[in-house]
C-alpha cells in the first residue's frame, strides 16, 4: 500500500516528484499545501509540465512560498501566460506554518517540496517535507542500498 492509498487519495496522472530531494535530504516531518495558481499554470500541471528540480521553500511574513519550481508556459496560453519560474505562495494553516518556522530555525533544517500531484477535486497540491541536509558518506550510503536493492530485484527476476 503505497502513501497516496493511505491517504485516501485516487491515483493521479499527474505525479511530479523531486528525487533530487530525497538523495540530498532525510525527511522529517511532511505536509500538504494547496497552491495559489493562475488559469494557465493549472492547465500546464494538468498535462505533466512542471518540475520541482531545485526548488525549495521559505516563510516571509508568516506566509509559505516555493521558490525555483517551473511550470512551463502553457501552449495555447494568450498574452496573459504566466512567468515559468515564479514564487508560488503554498496555503498550509498557521499552526503547521509556526511548527515550520521554529523548526527551520534549528542549523540544518529546511523546507523542500518533494510531489506535486491533482487531488480528488481536481486542485493541484504539493507535499512539503522539512528535511536535514545528509552529509556525504549519508549520501553514498544511499546509493549503496539502492544499488543492493536494485541487485536482489535482478536476482529475483532471473529465477
Amino acid at each position: 500500500m503505497n502513501k497516496n492509498e493511505e491517504l485516501g487519495r485516487k491515483k493521479s496522472p499527474v505525479n511530479i516528484r523531486n528525487k533530487k530531494a530525497s538523495f540530498e535530504y532525510f525527511f522529517v516531518d511532511t505536509y500538504t499545501a494547496g497552491i495559489v495558481l493562475t488559469g494557465t499554470e493549472i492547465k500546464s500541471i494538468r498535462q505533466g509540465k512542471a518540475s520541482l528540480v531545485d526548488s525549495f521553500c521559505y516563510i516571509n511574513n508568516g506566509e509559505i512560498w516555493v521558490k525555483g519550481m517551473n511550470i512551463s508556459p502553457y501552449f495555447f496560453g494568450s498574452y496573459n501566460n504566466h512567468e515559468a519560474k515564479r514564487d508560488r505562495k503554498l496555503l498550509l494553516n498557521k499552526r503547521e506554518i509556526h511548527k515550520l518556522v521554529e523548526a527551520t530555525k534549528q542549523v540544518g533544517f529546511t523546507i523542500v517540496p518533494t510531489l506535486l500531484f491533482i487531488d480528488n477535486h481536481g486542485r493541484a497540491k504539493i507535499d512539503i517535507a522539512l528535511a536535514k541536509g545528509k552529509k556525504e558518506f549519508d549520501k553514498r550510503q544511499t546509493l549503496k542500498e539502492k544499488e543492493d536493492r536494485r541487485e536482489m530485484d535482478r536476482a529475483i527476476k532471473h529465477y
